[in-house]
């Protein structure tokens, strides 16, 4: 065997056996799509970091149209970005490939018009959460295929469930919180490989809006959001594969909103926010997922913004 190129801690191996290439994709690798700065300022950008390591995002491209409130889902080889807003909700799908560089191209269409960062996905397919206005619908796209996304049910609580947070392992789904005072303690969840409404889980230890969710196999973690006490650093957990009440896990570096989280199934990252009303964060900081404790501080991304996608190789969604 002969190594054409070999980087340590490097995103990708490439291997040369015989006359033929081999590209080893490092599951380890983390996007951060979209987002906006002051509500004005919508982003194209795509960053990209190894969740392994620290330090700062490196540019990976653009999406094909700037927007915020965009929801990732992902395989081990695509990200797939599903829906936002630039002033007026969209229904835009595009992908990347996540073991090259380059800008997303068209996938297809969201089946709800709809503007929230909510979602989950397994290895084959993908569940964006429902949005803004009061709706609670599910819809859902094979990662590995383009075209439009198809129904797949409604959350269990059908009053405004917007601005919640989602995660999930490799068969189950789960959403928490939401905008209004009677959705935004649920967890409900779904499983993946079906279709049809979800179900209650239980509840957050608090009321959450605008927060963000990231899990491993069996461990689900919620983070950061709003609530009839103010912004929240909290950061509460659940095991997946039972239901249950959240329990506390730490605390974030800052207590914020709009906020983003992806994980390589065994470190958490949580990227950019705000802490106010006002321009969106450069932060990253990350916590191990199997323990508890306090987020650490991981880097920057290359412009500040709230309100993004993220996904990565070895575990889709926000």
């Amino acid at each position: 065997m002969a190594i054409s190129s070999l980087k340590t801690g490097a995103i990708k191996l490439s291997l040369l056996i015989g006359n033929t290439a081999f590209v080893a994709l490092n599951p380890s690798r983390a996007l951060i799509a979209g987002g906006e700065n002051d509500g004005s300022v919508f982003r194209n950008t795509i960053d990209y970091f190894d969740i392994a390591t620290t330090g700062n995002a490196v540019d990976f491209g653009d999406l094909s149209q700037s927007r915020s409130y965009v929801s990732g889902v992902s395989s081990t080889t695509r990200g797939v970005f599903g829906g936002g807003s630039n002033g007026s909700s969209l229904d835009t799908i595009d992908y990347v490939a996540l073991s090259t560089l380059g800008n997303a191209t068209d996938f297809g269409n969201r089946f709800f018009t709809r503007e929230v960062r909510a979602s989950c996905s397994s290895a084959t397919r993908g569940i964006f959460g429902s949005g803004t206005g009061g709706t609670s619908e599910l819809d859902y796209i094979t990662i590995a295929t383009t075209g439009n996304a198809t129904d797949f049910g409604d959350r269990s609580t059908v009053v405004d469930t917007a601005q919640f947070a989602g995660c999930g392992s490799t068969t189950r789904g789960l959403w928490a919180g939401g905008a209004s005072a009677n959705a935004n303690v649920t967890i409900d969840y779904v499983t993946i490989a079906t279709t049809g409404n979800a179900t209650d889980f239980g509840d957050l230890t608090r009321y959450a809006y605008v927060n963000t969710g990231l899990s491993s196999n069996t461990r689900g973690i919620f983070a950061n959001g709003n609530s009839n006490l103010g912004l929240s650093n909290i950061i509460e957990y659940v095991t997946i594969a039972s239901t249950g009440n959240a329990t506390d896990f730490g605390d974030t570096i800052a207590a914020q909103l709009n906020s983003v989280g992806t994980s390589n199934t065994t470190r958490g990252v949580i990227s950019g926010g705000q802490a106010s009303a006002g321009d969106g964060s450069n932060v990253i900081q990350y916590i191990t997922i199997a323990t508890t404790g306090n987020a650490t501080d991981f880097g920057d991304l290359t412009v500040a913004r709230r309100a993004c996608a993220a996904v990565s190789g070895s575990h889709g969604g926000l």
